[in-house]
């Protein structure tokens, strides 16, 4: 390994590719330091039932101006253009087109209000309705696939930000999200898999990133790691960086996880269709039935319904998802389900979680943590970004511009050593 690249990169997700593939265009000098022992971080395709699954990210949001759209194109990944059945429900079962409609003019009410009148508090629940409270767990679980909490921990303004910059176009990538994003690092990128930063520290030239595997000394270091891991212990950093801990700490992530059923023989399960389990529990899961015709059904859950995956474990995470889906497809369907691989983003130490959001009254956070420290540290990663935090493209363009930044900053020093 490279000791003294003119560039490392700490973390090989998403936002660290992004800046990889920048720095390669420069031409110069690049080692990437993972913690984990597989590229993506967050953007992971495993194989189970002898297909690609994606335990992360698996949809192009915004796909229309979506980098890694563009980036699957050239490099000879299919995109799949179908719309999302997110918002059906496979022959009405205990959500008939009545009250799917009652619920979706409950939320699109709540949105109305949180973008025109935004309260005060900058707190999302405080715009919640008495007249619609009946639909307040819907209105509750939603938040939890959308932003891995409830509304009384999101900010308003976070919100509305990325609502109002989303093209609401989402594609999927068959062979894997995560697929995409780890084929995606250039070949010049030096990689040390399973490589923990311990500590990091400046002296008068260069950065110091204490490893088990040596002190690495670069130039410059781009700092891709999540919110919960910057603002935890994992890393000693140097007094100077306790403001960027803080702005982490105002961005925590939240909880979201995937669990994966196989489904044996037929069952009553339809290729590429969609249930929500019970659209009156906050912490219910969402269900999508044989996505591109695989014989698997992935159940989403987020918020409380995270919470008490990470909290319970994987089986009883499993018992759940079974119980929701025989209410509704009936006794029968339980010998068809089999629990085949799931997530535990919240218990991965190396992360923490699933993906940002900001806390009320905290939306500037993310500017606060996109900022260079001595233009020898930058920031990237999905909670850097104003508008497209949360997702894959976020951290990718984050990515980037963090390296740009870092570009400009070397050049600057090579004019001006002294």
């Amino acid at each position: 390994m490279n000791h003294e690249p003119d560039i490392a990169i700490v973390g090989a997700g998403a936002a660290g590719i992004g800046a990889a593939r920048r720095l390669a265009d420069a031409g110069l000098s690049t080692v990437m330091l993972e913690a984990l022992p597989r590229l993506g971080g967050r953007a992971w395709t495993r194989r189970a039932a002898g297909v690609p699954l994606d335990l992360g990210c698996g949809w192009l949001h915004s796909a229309d101006r979506n980098p890694w759209t563009r980036i699957a194109e050239e490099t000879g990944f299919a995109v799949d253009r179908r719309t999302p059945g997110w918002g059906t429900q496979y022959r009405d079962l205990g959500f008939p087109a009545v009250e799917r409609e009652a619920a979706r003019g409950a939320f699109a009410r709540w949105n109305e209000r949180l973008v025109a009148a935004p309260p005060a508090s900058d707190c999302a629940a405080d715009v919640l309705s008495d007249a619609d409270a009946r639909w307040t767990p819907y209105l509750q679980a939603m938040s939890g696939f959308i932003s891995g909490d409830e509304l009384e921990r999101i900010s308003a303004e976070d919100y509305a930000a990325y609502d109002a910059a989303s093209t609401y176009l989402n594609w999927r990538v068959p062979a894997g999200y995560g697929a995409l994003v780890a084929a995606s690092l250039p070949a010049s990128a030096e990689v040390a898999l399973d490589t923990e930063v311990e500590a990091i520290s400046l002296d008068e030239r260069r950065v110091a990133l204490r490893t088990r595997a040596g002190t690495v000394r670069p130039r410059a270091a781009i700092l891709t790691v999540s919110t919960n891991v910057l603002a935890g212990g994992a890393i000693a950093l140097p007094s100077a960086l306790d403001p960027w801990r803080d702005a982490a700490a105002r961005l925590p992530l939240g909880n979201d996880e995937k669990l994966f059923l196989e489904i044996l023989g037929n069952g009553p399960f339809a290729p590429e269709s969609h249930v929500l389990g019970d659209p009156h529990d906050a912490a219910t899961g969402t269900y999508s039935i044989r996505p591109f015709g695989r014989p698997v059904i992935e159940c989403f859950v987020g918020g409380a319904g995270a919470r008490a995956a990470a909290a319970e474990g994987a089986a009883a995470a499993f018992a759940r998802a079974i119980e929701q889906l025989v209410r509704l497809f009936g006794s029968g369907a339980r010998r068809c389900l089999k629990p085949l691989i799931a997530s535990d983003w919240a218990r991965a130490v190396t992360i923490g979680g699933a993906y940002s959001h900001a806390l009320p009254g905290q939306a500037d956070a993310r500017i606060a943590l996109a900022r260079p420290l001595d233009e020898r540290l930058f920031f990237a990663g999905e909670a850097t970004h104003r508008t497209d935090f949360s997702t894959a493209h976020g951290a990718y363009l984050s990515g980037v511009r963090a390296a740009e930044e870092a570009i400009a900053a070397l050049a600057q020093t090579v004019r001006n050593p002294g």
